[in-house]
């Protein structure tokens, strides 16, 4: 097991300030910049695999499956991940899963470049990397608060939230590119060179370890399994803050993907339409993940998150009165602005919040929310948006969004959140 010379060794479980830390700032631009190239690797596969399927294919069966063998085993294999993540080396588990992950996506290229080019082996490699992802996601979130001092948290997300929607701009474009001129096979082997990298970065960043990581006596797997459900449920912040995160990506992330479908029943089909949305999207999340890094100090996470939810209820509302294209760009715009301050301040406080032991459990749970909710809010509203229009669909889920985020402040369990949170944060931040 590692153990960073940097650290004090009384107890690496303590969250210390940056003065505390020396040195931290290599050691996270090398964690980011590895997960920057590998995420991006990831994301020309993502894009690839959906275009060859629907170009080859054309069929909404197959699209349906492959949302399925993306997402589920994603879901199943991150609570599991989340227990994993608190009794092994983050580090570790995140190298495995990757290298994994590589396995696959070469095994798959080669067999397409041999002229195998069988469903049920891209189905096969989509399902892999789904669950490497559940097994990746609560490491990587619990891992980050070991490397990062506790009151450089929020700068440090809002940064890599700026990366990712960078790569969101710059990654369909460069997918495109690839697929017109070489072929999904060479996208692939992209893929694997891009994660060799990841890893290879990955290995030089030195990560403290979790006293109870090294201690010989832990609890049994299945006891662990049931303390974190038990934390989860029964903590009010982390259950109000997991709840709030479900309710948003169950009424917006998942009626948001009707947009482009709005687009073109309201507007036209022109593909310029479509990119253009992505990119007002991409572009607003870009600058607000910027700003988050900026403005760190500043920012009250409970408050960001309300006010956040309350905003995106109300753009919800309004995109679905919207009869002109350039308000529709420009509401979107907004939407990928406030993004980033919504993710980045619900991640941090549970970054800020969770005793570092627990924290893969408390991330397997948003795993799951995130890899359940929005197909969950889509199987809903996909056959809802062919009986009703899609702009009655966002007013009606927006407006349920603005009751019950008010809601969550005002009832006794959200008055008892605000506590919660003010107590966990308060002796850190910054005056």
């Amino acid at each position: 097991m590692e153990q960073s010379a940097q650290l004090p060794p009384k107890d690496t479980n303590v969250p210390l300030a940056s003065d505390d830390m020396p040195g931290w700032k290599k050691q996270v631009t090398i964690f980011l910049l590895g997960q920057t190239v590998t995420t991006f690797g990831s994301m020309l596969v993502q894009y690839a695999i959906l275009w060859h399927l629907t170009l080859t294919t054309k069929s909404g069966t197959i699209l349906a499956l492959a949302a399925v063998f993306g997402f589920l085993p994603q879901a199943i294999v991150s609570i599991f991940a989340g227990v994993w993540a608190d009794r092994v080396n983050r580090k570790i588990m995140i190298i495995i899963s990757d290298s994994v992950i590589t396995l696959a996506t070469l095994t798959l290229a080669l067999f397409m470049f041999s002229g195998v080019h069988d469903l049920w082996l891209v189905f096969l490699v989509m399902a892999v990397r789904s669950a490497g992802t559940g097994v990746q996601m609560p490491a990587i979130s619990a891992l980050v608060p070991q490397i990062v001092p506790k009151d450089q948290l929020l700068r440090i997300n809002g940064i890599n939230s700026s990366l990712n929607s960078s790569l969101t701009i710059l990654g369909p474009v460069v997918a495109a590119g690839l697929y017109a001129s070489f072929s999904l096979e060479a996208i692939l082997i992209v893929d694997v060179i891009t994660a060799v990298i990841g890893i290879v970065l990955l290995m030089t960043v030195s990560v403290p370890t979790i006293v109870r990581v090294a201690s010989a006596e832990k609890p049994s797997y299945f006891t662990d399994l049931k303390e974190g459900i038990s934390y989860v449920f029964t903590h009010e912040l982390v259950r109000w803050v997991i709840a709030v995160f479900g309710i948003v990506f169950l009424l917006i992330v998942a009626p948001s993907n009707l947009s482009p479908l709005m687009i073109v029943r309201n507007f036209g089909s022109e593909v310029w339409m479509l990119t253009v949305l992505e990119l007002a999207f991409g572009v607003g999340a870009l600058i607000g993940g910027a700003l988050m890094a900026i403005f760190a100090s500043k920012i009250d996470r409970l408050g960001t998150i309300i006010g956040t939810s309350v905003i995106f209820g109300v753009l919800a509302i309004g995109l679905g009165f919207t009869t002109n294209l350039v308000i529709f760009y420009v509401l979107f715009f907004i939407i990928g602005l406030i993004v980033p301050a919504f993710s980045t301040s619900a991640f941090t406080l549970l970054q800020e919040t969770v005793e570092p032991e627990r924290q893969g459990r408390v991330f397997g749970f948003v795993g799951i929310v995130m890899a359940v909710a929005m197909p969950l809010g889509m199987a809903v509203l996909g056959p809802l948006a062919d009986i009703v229009s899609v702009e009655l669909l966002l007013i009606v889920t927006g407006a349920a969004t603005v009751v019950i985020a008010v809601a969550a402040i005002l009832l006794p369990a959200g008055k008892r959140a605000v506590a919660a949170a003010h107590a966990s944060t308060g002796l850190t931040e910054k005056p």
